[in-house]
């Protein structure tokens, strides 16, 4: 894939994502995203991962999470997931109110606390059966009754 190992002018940024060329220079300042590469004039040139990493803290803020808010994610994530070093490129970030979640390994989280936010249902549903057997008491008999005529009603329907 060609544009994987591309390196970016600002310009090419630009238009690629519609941001502004004072975003960037504001992002870069700020440590948001900086480019991964200098020339030898000191012109920044952005890597394919760099345009995901902007990508990503362009829509988080298009949501209304703060750039300082990002910055503190990110930080986080980084203590959280040590073994991740680009979170706006390795992690898919989600805004939900003022809340930042990060998806990995089929877990969502809290990006700054850490706090998991997604439970398993299955084990939720299995939870849910122990209890209906451990409490069905007499009234389990006519509960298994009702559910099985609403099941062939929906069947014959």
């Amino acid at each position: 894939m060609r544009a994987a190992r591309e390196r970016f002018r600002t310009r090419d940024v630009i238009q690629i994502l519609g941001v502004t060329r004072r975003q960037l220079q504001y992002w870069s300042q700020t440590g948001l995203v900086t480019p991964s590469a200098q020339t030898p004039g000191g012109h920044g040139r952005y890597t394919f991962e760099d345009l995901v990493a902007l990508k990503a803290a362009k829509r988080l803020i298009d949501a209304g999470v703060s750039v300082q808010r990002i910055r503190k994610s990110i930080a986080a994530l980084k203590k959280i997931l040590p073994t991740v070093r680009r979170p706006l490129a390795e992690l898919i970030l989600v805004a939900t109110g003022d809340v930042v979640l990060a998806f990995r390994d089929g877990a969502a989280f809290d990006a700054v606390s850490g706090q998991e936010w997604v439970f398993e249902v299955a084990q939720l549903q299995r939870e849910v059966e122990v209890w209906q057997r451990s409490s069905a008491g007499p009234a389990a008999p006519r509960r298994a009754q009702v559910v099985r005529r609403t099941r062939a009603r929906a069947r014959s329907a």
